[in-house]
């Protein structure tokens, strides 16, 4: 019985997004006062404790959200300098073929943009520039929303992965993070290498004049050099350097790459390709209203990405252990803290505010205000913009994150809701756990349109199921992570969104369909990789 009750929120959130199109936000309000009730209810829970235990959630988004925040900030503050514009230029002049665009605006850049700012914004930008260089609308859709999933565990400044660490209480555990990153690198690296050759062959044989892979894989040399360029610094970066900046630093050296690469031509096809005359392609794919076009921007290429490269170099410099200024960030007047929250001992709460990567993207935006010359205008454009994207994301995070701690608080007994549920998931067995893990991942992102919620929603879940299985947790926590990200391909709202960018809305069932595919794939090699290194018996450090 308790087993059935548990699961309820969830499966009302679910039901609320996915039959009735609810907005996130109020799905997870709605599935938050159903657990508070439950919990008091059925758990025996005494109503300040869940109220503590609700607010102390909903604090805990402090950190998610400056860093949504200041990531969103950069963006809007990029796109009302002229800054965007001028970066988009840019690439109109690389090379003609559209496989070697598709290659470096759809995949590098794409990863860039999801790694400096995520929730979105990688295909509103990319899919325009996409059109503004011949690509069918529905083609730049599809290929934009694919290629957003590689880099998305380490987006926004890996922030999925830095939301998952704080709902699970592990964010000062330096062994389980490293390995929470690499096995959430891996995948991604292997899928990452022949993802661009995927996505080439379907755009080839679904848009190109010749309905067939060839021209694709005439390009395949192209591809895997992109893959690879990206897959390699990613995987190194997560190792070495750390997850926050994985996807940032692997997305720049890529798009240093390919971008050097294609203008000597270096694996670039002989033959030039292109999509054929516009006036003969399919109705289905052209746009079915208009859409505001890219402007026009005077700004120098390294004026315009001078906001990038201070964030970057930012980011490294306060990393850095033996420079001293992580511990200094990290420790004294620069962390909130209030202890024993509401006089209850296990809800101690911290905000290391000036460590954020947050923090740091506020204050790029207020240089590149001076930098980049913005007027009043301007400024007041990019933050009122940046509020209102904003604003949604914060009412479902801050709930979603209540909800959570509502799910995994324990009674007197020591059982929470999500014990249960733990519990009765256990139950289908190892071997088929490991191939429904990223799975789950994969749903959260569909519903609520965020990797990050995803991560809010089952990490708990996911990492009880792995400790009553066997499993390791390390294990199970990436697998979740990396379904999470490859469920922005076919979830509701960036289709939504990218649509509407692109002026295809109405496309949105056609979208996911064809994304469906690439997205089973990338999950299901993430899922043989883990059998076979579980075959294999190398198995990342238990946790304590």
């Amino acid at each position: 019985m308790l087993a059935i009750l548990a699961f309820v929120p969830i499966l009302a959130t679910l039901i609320l997004m996915l039959v009735f199109n609810m907005h996130a936000k109020w799905s997870l309000l709605i599935s938050l006062g159903m657990a508070f009730v439950l919990a008091f209810a059925f758990w025996k829970i005494d109503i300040v404790e869940l109220l503590a235990g609700s607010v102390y959630g909903m604090m805990n988004a402090a950190d998610v959200l400056i860093i949504i925040t200041g990531a969103i900030l950069v963006m809007n503050t990029m796109k009302a300098s002229g800054a965007t514009a001028a970066i988009n230029r840019g690439f109109m002049n690389i090379c003609p073929d559209k496989r070697v665009q598709a290659c470096i605006i759809g995949f590098s850049f794409c990863s860039f943009i999801e790694a400096a700012a995520g929730f979105g914004t990688p295909a509103a930008l990319a899919g325009p520039l996409l059109v503004c260089l011949g690509f069918p609308p529905l083609a730049a859709a599809m290929i934009t929303l694919i290629f957003d999933s590689t880099a998305v565990s380490f987006g926004a400044v890996g922030t999925p992965v830095t939301s998952s660490l704080s709902v699970l209480g592990l964010s000062d555990n330096a062994a389980f993070t490293s390995q929470f990153a690499f096995w959430t690198a891996l995948p991604h690296a292997v899928v990452g290498v022949i993802l661009p050759l995927l996505v080439l062959m379907m755009t080839t044989k679904i848009f190109g004049k010749e309905k067939s892979f060839k021209p694709a894989l005439e390009a395949a040399p192209f591809a895997l050099f992109t893959g690879i360029s990206f897959a390699v610094p990613l995987l190194l970066v997560s190792m070495f350097i750390g997850y926050e900046f994985a996807s940032l630093l692997a997305a720049l050296f890529s798009i240093a790459v390919t971008v050097i690469a294609a203008k000597f031509n270096f694996l670039v096809p002989k033959k030039t390709w292109d999509f054929g005359d516009s006036k003969e392609w399919n109705k289905d794919w052209l746009a079915t209203s208009e859409v505001t076009p890219i402007t026009e921007s005077k700004m120098s290429l390294i004026k315009a990405w001078v906001p990038y490269l201070l964030i970057s170099l930012i980011l490294v410099i306060t990393r850095i252990p033996q420079l001293g200024i992580k511990d200094l960030l990290t420790s004294g007047a620069f962390v909130l803290k209030i202890n024993n929250l509401f006089g209850f001992e296990k809800l101690d709460w911290s905000l290391k505010w000036a460590y954020l990567p947050g923090t740091f993207f506020i204050l790029v935006a207020l240089i590149t205000n001076v930098i980049h010359k913005m007027n009043k205008e301007q400024v007041a454009s990019a933050w009122k913009d940046t509020i209102k994207q904003v604003s949604g994301a914060a009412l479902a995070l801050i709930f979603g994150l209540a909800l959570v701690e509502i799910m995994k608080y324990k009674n007197a007994d020591g059982i929470s809701m999500m014990d249960e549920m733990a519990n009765t998931l256990a139950m289908v067995g190892k071997d088929l756990y490991l191939l429904i893990s990223p799975f789950i991942g994969v749903l959260g992102a569909f519903v609520s349109g965020s990797a990050t919620v995803s991560m809010n929603l089952f990490s708990n879940l996911q990492f009880d199921t792995a400790t009553v299985l066997g499993l390791p947790t390390a294990y199970i926590i990436s697998m979740q992570c990396v379904g999470a990200a490859v469920g922005n391909m076919v979830c509701i709202n960036n289709a939504v969104a990218a649509s509407a960018t692109i002026g295809i809305t109405g496309k949105e069932g056609k979208l996911i369909k064809t994304n469906a595919i690439p997205m089973v794939i990338y999950t299901l090699i993430t899922v043989l990789i883990f059998y076979i290194v579980s075959i294999l018996g190398i198995t990342p450090d238990i946790i304590s």
